[in-house]
């Protein structure tokens, strides 16, 4: 399905030395400082499992603007029957009716390329899928890398902390003994904060992987949503009224706050305006794509405007208990989403200073773009 005239654009800003700082609630930031002695469970806490994975930060790193690619989708190649995914034996349990599943009984790292085709398509369609009893967090970190490199372009996080020499692999990580979750909510009354990762990129990540290393005995859960299903429950009017719009996407608060709090930023922080109805390549479905952590404002509107269409919107899909998801992590699990139909938050909820240590592989994908509406 060949883009449209309403695409992506692109704003890249002067340095951000000569920006104004913001902060927000960014569950990717990073200190850039860690203590190494609490991390080997010299506090009282288990030292992590995977101390390979724990995260690094190269102030000496820096990468060139992001340059486009042609993205390849390999979901329009799916066996719509998923026979190498989903074979006789395999457990497959739907969360919900449009959003969700969870599968047990494959193990993704032998998948062929057909079925991580078959994988690709059968995300698209259910959004988020946990896989049960993985071993991708065993494989090296290169093999991993690997793998994943068949889904698109590995995006390089600006800000967040990676494992050393792998700048590839984007780190979430809360340590053992970390008891900041109180001062947290000193000044919020909740941890969500909706969002499509890295959504302010030309081209922001498709299909994409989170695997987990260590949990909390409970919490730490990530709830999702159903962006496709938001899209659809607004009525034929307001949908033509959307489409046609774009919204700006920023990069520059992520930035700004991290270096605030002694972070990095690898990169250049950029502007992009995208469509706010976007297509999915692979299934044609039609998605909202706003999201209160990037999205700043929509293109032609004055600010009130637009802060007002923005609030619904947000609304819309922050309300939706109907058409979202909530995946509690088990050991060997690998959550596989697209980003370009959900948008999903972590949960910040435990209080035991328990260690939450998560890797994701965020391959890129095309640039967002919109079909024509049709009622």
């Amino acid at each position: 399905m060949a883009p449209s005239a309403v695409e992506t654009t692109t704003t890249t800003l002067p340095n951000i030395a000569s920006l104004k700082l913001a902060s927000g609630p960014y569950k990717e930031l990073a200190t850039g400082k860690f203590d190494k002695d609490a991390e080997a469970g010299l506090k009282g806490h288990q030292a992590a499992k995977y101390p390979h994975y724990l995260p690094t930060w190269n102030r000496e790193e820096k990468f060139a603007p992001l340059q486009p690619f042609e993205h390849y989708e390999h979901g329009k190649d799916a066996d719509t029957t998923f026979p190498n995914l989903l074979p006789q034996g395999v457990e497959v349990t739907n969360l919900t009716p449009t959003i969700g599943t969870e599968v047990k009984g494959i193990q993704l790292s032998t998948l062929s390329n057909a079925g991580k085709d078959e994988l690709a398509r059968f995300v698209a369609e259910r959004k988020v899928v946990a896989f049960r009893d993985q071993d991708l967090r065993d494989l090296s970190i290169q093999e991993a890398l690997d793998w994943g490199s068949y889904f698109g372009r590995h995006h390089i996080h600006p800000t967040s902390g990676a494992p050393e020499g792998y700048p590839e692999i984007h780190l979430v990580h809360r340590g053992a003994g970390d008891n900041s979750v109180d001062k947290f909510f000193e000044n919020r009354t909740s941890s969500v904060a909706w969002h499509s990762d890295v959504s302010y990129e030309a081209q922001p990540p498709g299909t994409t992987f989170l695997y987990i290393f260590d949990k909390p005995e409970t919490g730490g859960d990530t709830i999702f949503v159903d962006a496709v299903e938001a899209y659809n429950r607004l009525s034929p009017l307001f949908q033509e009224r959307l489409h046609g719009l774009k919204a700006t996407h920023s990069g520059v608060e992520q930035a700004n706050a991290s270096l605030s709090r002694g972070g990095i930023v690898r990169r250049e922080p950029v502007i992009n305006e995208h469509p706010i109805v976007r297509t999915h390549p692979a299934t044609g479905e039609k998605a909202l794509y706003v999201n209160p952590q990037f999205t700043r404002d929509i293109v032609g509107l004055k600010k009130e405007e637009s802060d007002a269409l923005l609030k619904f919107l947000y609304d819309h899909i922050a309300y939706g208990a109907d058409f979202q998801a909530r995946v509690k992590w088990q050991e060997g699990t690998v959550v596989v989403w697209d980003n370009r139909v959900t948008q999903h938050s972590a949960l910040i909820d435990w209080k035991n200073a328990q260690r939450r240590h998560l890797a994701r592989i965020t391959p890129q994908a095309e640039r967002p773009f919109e079909t024509p509406f049709k009622a």
